[in-house]
């Protein structure tokens, strides 16, 4: 089937956002006089969320006493300054440009709560330019579960096997195979040092954004 739809997961996918969770938790130690930590600490654990950077950057279990209390700080601080350093992946904005040339839609389905995502969009100016963003908060079940994807074709009207989701992690690949979409994992994103793309069961697996301009050219034709 023709390709109609290009949909992308947000971190690590879409969008760099790891300058902006570093420079938040290397904030909290310095305000605690706690001296940096190697960014790569916090990139490597993005994937799980506040609770993991929370964790890699404290040294702190997440049943530890005063745990809680730097998670809410964290997501604090995140709500004020979501979009100050976050930005398009190198290549991404050609490639979305080629999207909306070739008249595909393109959307964001992500695990990021809406009162982040959205704004982020916002301030990137990609809100108006989106066919849809579809958060934790629009479905009862997250991904790795298909129920987003299936939302977001169904909001888009189109049969699942004419969009593509481009994912960074296993439940994305797992959220858009469920749903019956064509899926493409990035080696770029943010991924775990012991995990492994190739094995997740992509369509395709990526280095680059770009890399996906020949990936659509071929379901643009049906191949």
């Amino acid at each position: 089937m023709r390709l109609r739809a290009v949909l992308f997961d947000m971190d690590g996918t879409l969008l760099d956002t790891a300058p902006d969770f570093i420079a938040i938790c290397q904030a909290m130690l310095a305000d605690r006089g706690l001296a940096p930590i190697d960014d790569k600490r916090i990139r490597d654990v993005i994937s799980g969320g506040a609770r993991a950077m929370v964790a890699a950057t404290f040294d702190m279990a997440p049943d530890a006493e005063g745990f809680e209390a730097l998670r809410l700080e964290f997501l604090e601080r995140y709500q004020r300054d979501c979009a100050v350093h976050s930005h398009l992946f190198d290549g991404m904005e050609q490639l979305l440009a080629d999207i909306e040339k070739g008249n595909l839609l393109w959307g964001v389905v992500t695990n990021k709560p809406v009162r982040f995502a959205e704004p982020i969009m916002q301030r990137l100016g990609l809100a108006e330019r989106s066919a849809l963003l579809i958060c934790p908060d629009h479905v009862k079940n997250s991904k790795p579960d298909p129920e987003p994807l299936i939302l977001a074709c169904k909001t888009l009207n189109l049969d699942p096997a004419s969009v593509l989701f481009v994912g960074d992690d296993l439940r994305d690949i797992e959220s858009g195979r469920d749903a019956g979409t064509r899926t493409a994992a990035v080696r770029y994103g943010y991924i775990h040092p012991q995990d492994n793309p190739d094995h997740w069961g992509a369509d395709v697996v990526v280095d680059h954004p770009l890399e996906l301009r020949k990936v659509i050219d071929s379901a643009l034709c049906g191949c």
